[in-house]
Protein backbone atom coordinates (compact mmCIF):
# COMPACT_ATOMS: atom_id res chain seq x y z
CA UNK A 1 0.00 0.00 0.00
CA UNK A 2 1.19 3.24 -0.57
CA UNK A 3 0.55 5.10 3.34
CA UNK A 4 -2.86 7.34 1.46
CA UNK A 5 -3.74 8.01 5.47
CA UNK A 6 -0.56 7.80 7.00
CA UNK A 7 -0.39 9.87 10.56
CA UNK A 8 -4.04 10.09 10.56
CA UNK A 9 -6.74 8.39 12.88
CA UNK A 10 -10.22 7.27 11.23
CA UNK A 11 -13.21 6.66 13.43
CA UNK A 12 -15.82 4.54 11.52
CA UNK A 13 -19.17 3.28 12.88
CA UNK A 14 -20.46 -0.10 11.79
CA UNK A 15 -16.82 -1.40 11.36
CA UNK A 16 -17.86 -4.73 12.68
CA UNK A 17 -19.13 -5.82 9.37
CA UNK A 18 -19.54 -5.40 5.27
CA UNK A 19 -18.66 -1.87 4.24
CA UNK A 20 -17.32 -0.34 7.32
CA UNK A 21 -14.77 -3.75 8.11
CA UNK A 22 -13.86 -3.14 4.58
CA UNK A 23 -13.32 0.24 4.84
CA UNK A 24 -11.01 0.17 8.05
CA UNK A 25 -9.02 -3.02 6.70
CA UNK A 26 -8.21 -0.89 3.72
CA UNK A 27 -7.95 2.38 5.83
CA UNK A 28 -5.33 0.45 8.43
CA UNK A 29 -3.29 -0.71 5.51
CA UNK A 30 -2.98 2.76 3.95
CA UNK A 31 -1.30 3.72 7.54
CA UNK A 32 -4.31 4.82 9.13
CA UNK A 33 -4.62 4.39 13.01
CA UNK A 34 -8.61 3.30 12.94
CA UNK A 35 -11.38 3.31 15.88
CA UNK A 36 -13.02 0.34 14.71
CA UNK A 37 -16.83 1.38 16.41
CA UNK A 38 -19.92 -1.41 16.15
CA UNK A 39 -22.80 -1.83 18.45
CA UNK A 40 -21.70 -5.47 18.91
CA UNK A 41 -18.55 -5.42 20.84
CA UNK A 42 -17.82 -9.65 19.22
CA UNK A 43 -17.93 -8.24 15.23
CA UNK A 44 -15.58 -4.86 16.34
CA UNK A 45 -13.16 -6.84 17.67
CA UNK A 46 -12.62 -9.53 15.26
CA UNK A 47 -12.30 -6.85 12.86
CA UNK A 48 -9.43 -5.24 15.45
CA UNK A 49 -7.64 -9.06 14.81
CA UNK A 50 -7.82 -9.06 11.38
CA UNK A 51 -6.43 -5.12 11.19
CA UNK A 52 -3.76 -5.86 14.23
CA UNK A 53 -3.13 -9.46 12.34
CA UNK A 54 -1.93 -7.74 9.12
CA UNK A 55 0.35 -5.48 10.68
CA UNK A 56 -1.78 -2.59 11.41
CA UNK A 57 -2.65 0.09 14.11
CA UNK A 58 -6.67 -0.38 15.49
CA UNK A 59 -8.77 -0.43 18.76
CA UNK A 60 -12.27 -1.51 19.25
CA UNK A 61 -15.00 0.78 20.99
CA UNK A 62 -18.65 -0.60 21.56
CA UNK A 63 -21.33 2.30 20.20
CA UNK A 64 -25.12 2.55 19.95
CA UNK A 65 -25.23 5.44 17.86
CA UNK A 66 -28.90 6.18 18.65
CA UNK A 67 -27.90 7.15 22.35
CA UNK A 68 -26.22 10.84 22.54
CA UNK A 69 -24.10 9.23 25.60
CA UNK A 70 -22.47 6.87 24.00
CA UNK A 71 -21.45 9.06 21.06
CA UNK A 72 -20.22 11.79 23.74
CA UNK A 73 -18.08 8.61 25.31
CA UNK A 74 -17.35 7.88 21.85
CA UNK A 75 -15.48 10.89 21.01
CA UNK A 76 -13.75 11.10 24.13
CA UNK A 77 -12.00 7.89 23.54
CA UNK A 78 -10.67 7.60 21.06
CA UNK A 79 -9.23 11.11 21.50
CA UNK A 80 -7.59 9.35 24.68
CA UNK A 81 -6.60 6.83 22.74
CA UNK A 82 -5.27 8.06 19.68
CA UNK A 83 -4.96 11.72 20.46
CA UNK A 84 -7.03 12.88 17.54
CA UNK A 85 -9.47 12.27 14.99
CA UNK A 86 -8.73 13.08 11.47
CA UNK A 87 -11.44 11.04 9.70
CA UNK A 88 -15.38 10.36 11.03
CA UNK A 89 -16.75 7.85 8.29
CA UNK A 90 -20.44 7.33 9.66
CA UNK A 91 -21.40 4.11 8.21
CA UNK A 92 -24.13 2.56 10.65
CA UNK A 93 -27.17 2.01 9.40
CA UNK A 94 -29.96 -0.23 8.83
CA UNK A 95 -32.39 -1.39 6.34
CA UNK A 96 -36.11 -0.41 6.49
CA UNK A 97 -38.20 -2.54 3.98
CA UNK A 98 -42.12 -1.59 3.31
CA UNK A 99 -44.11 0.50 1.42
CA UNK A 100 -45.41 4.12 3.12
CA UNK A 101 -48.80 3.01 4.38
CA UNK A 102 -47.44 -0.35 5.11
CA UNK A 103 -44.23 0.90 7.20
CA UNK A 104 -45.14 1.24 11.57
CA UNK A 105 -44.69 3.86 13.41
CA UNK A 106 -41.95 1.35 14.94
CA UNK A 107 -39.61 0.68 12.29
CA UNK A 108 -39.73 4.59 10.41
CA UNK A 109 -38.76 5.63 13.71
CA UNK A 110 -36.17 2.77 14.31
CA UNK A 111 -34.90 3.44 10.86
CA UNK A 112 -34.69 7.19 11.30
CA UNK A 113 -32.45 6.64 14.81
CA UNK A 114 -30.47 4.88 13.57
CA UNK A 115 -29.35 6.29 9.98
CA UNK A 116 -30.15 10.28 10.75
CA UNK A 117 -29.91 10.43 13.97
CA UNK A 118 -27.01 8.21 14.55
CA UNK A 119 -25.08 10.73 12.01
CA UNK A 120 -26.23 13.63 13.77
CA UNK A 121 -24.90 12.16 17.15
CA UNK A 122 -21.85 11.27 16.45
CA UNK A 123 -20.84 13.64 14.12
CA UNK A 124 -21.92 16.31 17.09
CA UNK A 125 -19.84 14.43 19.31
CA UNK A 126 -16.61 14.48 16.97
CA UNK A 127 -16.79 18.03 15.12
CA UNK A 128 -15.37 20.15 18.42
CA UNK A 129 -12.02 17.81 18.17
CA UNK A 130 -12.12 18.64 14.56
CA UNK A 131 -12.66 22.30 15.01
CA UNK A 132 -10.45 22.48 17.49
CA UNK A 133 -7.95 21.16 14.91
CA UNK A 134 -8.55 22.99 12.13
CA UNK A 135 -9.06 19.87 9.71
CA UNK A 136 -10.95 17.03 9.17
CA UNK A 137 -13.02 14.99 6.58
CA UNK A 138 -16.47 13.46 7.26
CA UNK A 139 -18.01 10.90 4.74
CA UNK A 140 -21.66 10.10 5.50
CA UNK A 141 -23.42 6.99 4.37
CA UNK A 142 -26.39 7.91 2.28
CA UNK A 143 -27.58 5.71 -0.51
CA UNK A 144 -28.53 5.80 -4.74
CA UNK A 145 -31.88 5.41 -3.52
CA UNK A 146 -32.06 8.75 -1.72
CA UNK A 147 -31.62 10.12 -5.65
CA UNK A 148 -33.96 7.72 -7.57
CA UNK A 149 -36.16 6.24 -4.96
CA UNK A 150 -36.72 2.26 -4.87
CA UNK A 151 -40.28 0.35 -4.04
CA UNK A 152 -40.86 -0.68 -0.58
CA UNK A 153 -38.27 1.20 0.80
CA UNK A 154 -39.96 4.68 2.35
CA UNK A 155 -37.96 5.00 5.36
CA UNK A 156 -34.96 3.81 4.32
CA UNK A 157 -34.78 6.33 1.29
CA UNK A 158 -35.83 9.09 3.48
CA UNK A 159 -33.62 8.39 5.88
CA UNK A 160 -30.87 8.36 3.26
CA UNK A 161 -32.15 11.45 1.70
CA UNK A 162 -32.40 13.18 4.56
CA UNK A 163 -28.24 12.36 5.23
CA UNK A 164 -27.39 13.80 1.97
CA UNK A 165 -29.20 16.92 2.67
CA UNK A 166 -27.59 17.10 6.26
CA UNK A 167 -24.18 16.18 4.33
CA UNK A 168 -24.81 19.27 2.10
CA UNK A 169 -25.69 21.50 5.24
CA UNK A 170 -22.47 20.70 7.01
CA UNK A 171 -20.14 21.69 4.61
CA UNK A 172 -21.63 24.76 4.48
CA UNK A 173 -21.12 25.37 7.43
CA UNK A 174 -18.15 23.95 8.15
CA UNK A 175 -15.85 24.45 4.89
CA UNK A 176 -14.57 27.55 6.33
CA UNK A 177 -12.89 25.49 9.37
CA UNK A 178 -11.02 22.93 7.43
CA UNK A 179 -13.22 20.26 7.62
CA UNK A 180 -14.69 18.66 3.90
CA UNK A 181 -17.85 16.84 4.55
CA UNK A 182 -19.09 14.28 1.96
CA UNK A 183 -21.39 11.03 0.95
CA UNK A 184 -20.95 7.99 -0.39
CA UNK A 185 -24.44 7.03 -1.90
CA UNK A 186 -23.74 2.90 -2.83
CA UNK A 187 -26.37 0.82 -5.08
CA UNK A 188 -26.92 -2.86 -3.91
CA UNK A 189 -23.84 -3.66 -2.31
CA UNK A 190 -23.42 -7.60 -1.53
CA UNK A 191 -22.55 -7.91 2.45
CA UNK A 192 -24.17 -9.74 5.76
CA UNK A 193 -27.00 -6.50 5.34
CA UNK A 194 -27.93 -7.24 1.65
CA UNK A 195 -28.43 -11.68 3.08
CA UNK A 196 -30.67 -10.44 5.71
CA UNK A 197 -33.04 -8.64 3.67
CA UNK A 198 -32.87 -11.09 0.87
CA UNK A 199 -33.88 -14.34 3.71
CA UNK A 200 -36.75 -11.93 4.98
CA UNK A 201 -37.87 -11.06 1.70
CA UNK A 202 -37.63 -13.81 -0.73
CA UNK A 203 -39.05 -16.64 -0.23
CA UNK A 204 -36.39 -17.93 -2.54
CA UNK A 205 -33.09 -15.94 -1.38
CA UNK A 206 -31.26 -17.01 -4.48
CA UNK A 207 -33.85 -16.07 -7.00
CA UNK A 208 -34.20 -12.89 -4.74
CA UNK A 209 -30.24 -11.99 -5.72
CA UNK A 210 -30.55 -12.57 -9.17
CA UNK A 211 -33.21 -9.78 -8.75
CA UNK A 212 -31.19 -7.67 -7.49
CA UNK A 213 -28.27 -8.20 -10.09
CA UNK A 214 -30.36 -7.09 -13.01
CA UNK A 215 -30.86 -3.90 -11.21
CA UNK A 216 -27.28 -2.76 -12.11
CA UNK A 217 -25.54 -2.36 -15.61
CA UNK A 218 -22.66 -4.52 -14.29
CA UNK A 219 -24.99 -7.22 -13.77
CA UNK A 220 -23.97 -7.82 -10.64
CA UNK A 221 -23.74 -6.54 -7.25
CA UNK A 222 -20.79 -4.66 -5.84
CA UNK A 223 -18.56 -5.62 -3.15
CA UNK A 224 -17.78 -3.83 0.55
CA UNK A 225 -14.19 -3.29 -0.88
CA UNK A 226 -15.96 -1.25 -3.70
CA UNK A 227 -17.05 1.43 -1.08
CA UNK A 228 -14.13 0.97 0.80
CA UNK A 229 -11.86 2.56 -1.88
CA UNK A 230 -14.22 5.38 -2.52
CA UNK A 231 -14.17 6.17 1.16
CA UNK A 232 -10.67 6.06 1.16
CA UNK A 233 -10.84 8.84 -1.26
CA UNK A 234 -12.23 10.79 0.23
CA UNK A 235 -10.59 10.27 3.55
CA UNK A 236 -7.27 11.46 1.98
CA UNK A 237 -5.90 14.76 1.14
CA UNK A 238 -6.30 13.52 -2.57
CA UNK A 239 -9.62 14.35 -1.98
CA UNK A 240 -9.03 18.14 -0.48
CA UNK A 241 -10.97 19.43 -3.20
CA UNK A 242 -14.02 17.32 -2.82
CA UNK A 243 -16.41 19.11 -0.81
CA UNK A 244 -20.29 18.89 0.11
CA UNK A 245 -19.93 15.90 -2.61
CA UNK A 246 -22.19 13.01 -3.25
CA UNK A 247 -20.21 9.76 -4.85
CA UNK A 248 -22.52 7.28 -6.70
CA UNK A 249 -20.76 3.23 -5.97
CA UNK A 250 -23.12 1.96 -7.54
CA UNK A 251 -22.95 0.11 -10.52
CA UNK A 252 -24.57 2.41 -13.05
CA UNK A 253 -28.27 1.30 -11.09
CA UNK A 254 -29.45 4.77 -11.96
CA UNK A 255 -29.07 3.73 -15.54
CA UNK A 256 -30.20 0.29 -15.57
CA UNK A 257 -33.55 -0.54 -16.62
Amino acid sequence: MSGRLSDKVSLITGAGSGIGRASAILFAAEGSRVAVADIDPDAARETVRLITGAGGSAADFRVDVTDPDDGTALAVSVVQRFGTIDVLFNNAGIAGVGVLHETSIELWDRVMAVNVRGVFLVARAILPHMLAAGRGSIINMSSTIAEIGLANRAAYAASKGAVLALTRQMQADYAAHGIRVNALLPGTIHTPFVDRYLAESYDDPVAGLAVLKKRQLTGDLGRPEDVAAAALFLASDESRFVLGSGMFVDGGVRGAK
